[in-house]
């Protein structure tokens, strides 16, 4: 037993001896550091060099100070005489819309941006961009490391097998010359007529006096949808909009039933019913999500989608004003459909502007899934 301790004791001062001479072969690289000592625990003879811990805190803090000393400098001296050229010509020059496209610029910071620079002339230097209401110092500096290094947002690419229910073939939604893209509200039903040139043929809605009245009949369901479907344009694809709503918000259960039901008897009138259907024979009514129309347009917030009126906005402003704009809309539906997507109102065309956007997106994604 005597012998037993004895080696080990021999054995941990030899490994505690070793241990010291390591760290004394490095105390010349760290010259910075004021070197304390502690007892080995194993023999109690040997002393263990350590670092006092209020010269790492002192390195630590000098750290603090510097990062926080360059946040108190002014803005003019953090970028070169190139870089503050290119940060103030965009922030003098640039429009609202191309504002939003710069980093923390969304939303109110871009107008406040417009508003000062008309009411207060150019900026002159980058600290005069302070003055901006909502932009201080550290949202100052994202900004202009944006607009010097501006990030791509990859956008979110959608299969086409993932946004048409059931499952076609590609070549079948590519033969047609024309699609009529219906959506179901909770009171009327809409529709958009596009060919495949992109140019709107029809658009319209019409009220639905039977939906969601009381506890609803199926015949009077079948009354409202027969006088949509008597005044559908004749097309080679019907587009239904295939709403997404939460299976976990109970108080939406009549809502999902009622847009089932719609969607169900859409698909009953409109597809052509035979005995004995040919297997290779495409469906003339396909579903299209709701959510992978509002991922195509950048409208989704979390899993919920937003108003697209904006957008149907920009795109009816876009059809009289470029030459070769995203959809050609006639000019008499312009003047038919001017006001339903104005500030305040825009409800009144919620399912006018969401059977629009899903007509361009299916022949966009139709298009992105070809090359």
């Amino acid at each position: 037993m005597w012998a037993a301790r004895r080696f080990l004791s021999l054995v941990s001062q030899r490994g505690c001896c070793e241990v010291r001479s390591a760290l004394l072969c490095q105390r010349g690289s760290l010259p910075e550091l004021e070197l304390r000592y502690l007892q080995c625990t194993c023999c109690w003879r040997s002393q263990v060099p350590v670092a006092g811990f209020e010269t790492l805190n002192t390195s630590i803090k000098s750290t603090v100070l510097c990062r926080e000393e360059d946040s108190k400098k002014p803005l003019d001296y953090l970028y070169t005489f190139e870089q503050r050229s290119i940060i103030l010509h965009l922030l003098n020059t640039a429009t609202q819309a191309e504002l939003e496209g710069v980093k923390l610029l969304r939303g109110r910071k871009s107008v406040n941006i417009v508003e000062y620079r008309d009411r207060n002339g150019p900026f002159n230097t980058l600290e005069s961009v302070v003055n901006v209401p909502r932009l201080k110092h550290k949202s100052a500096v994202i900004v202009f490391n944006d607009i010097l290094n501006p990030q791509k947002k990859k956008k979110a690419t959608v299969q086409l097998a993932k946004f048409v229910k059931p499952p076609v073939d590609r070549s079948c939604l590519e033969d047609a010359s024309s699609i009529v893209s219906i959506v179901c509200g909770t009171n009327k039903i809409a529709w958009a007529h596009v060919d495949h040139g992109m140019t709107v043929l029809d658009w319209q809605q019409l009220e639905c006096p039977n939906f969601l009245k009381g506890t609803y009949l199926a015949s009077a369901y079948l009354s409202d949808i027969s006088t949509v479907v008597s005044l559908l344009p004749p097309t080679d694809l019907y587009i239904i909009e295939k709403s997404s709503i939460s299976v976990q918000n109970t108080a939406l259960f009549p809502i999902m039933a009622h847009m089932r039901t719609v969607e169900a008897m859409l698909f009953a009138l409109l597809e052509p019913r035979s005995c004995s259907p040919a297997p290779n024979v495409c469906p003339r009514v396909i579903n299209m999500t709701r959510a992978a129309v509002g991922r195509h347009f950048d409208l989704m917030v979390g899993e919920s989608r937003t108003s697209g009126a904006h957008t149907v906005q920009q795109l009816m402003t876009k059809s009289v004003t470029q030459k070769c704009p995203r959809i050609n809309i006639p000019q008499e539906l312009l003047m038919k459909h001017r006001k339903a997507f104005e500030v305040g109102i825009w409800k009144e065309g919620d399912e006018l502007c969401d059977a629009l956007l899903q007509a361009v997106a299916f022949y966009e994604l139709l298009s992105q899934s070809a090359s």
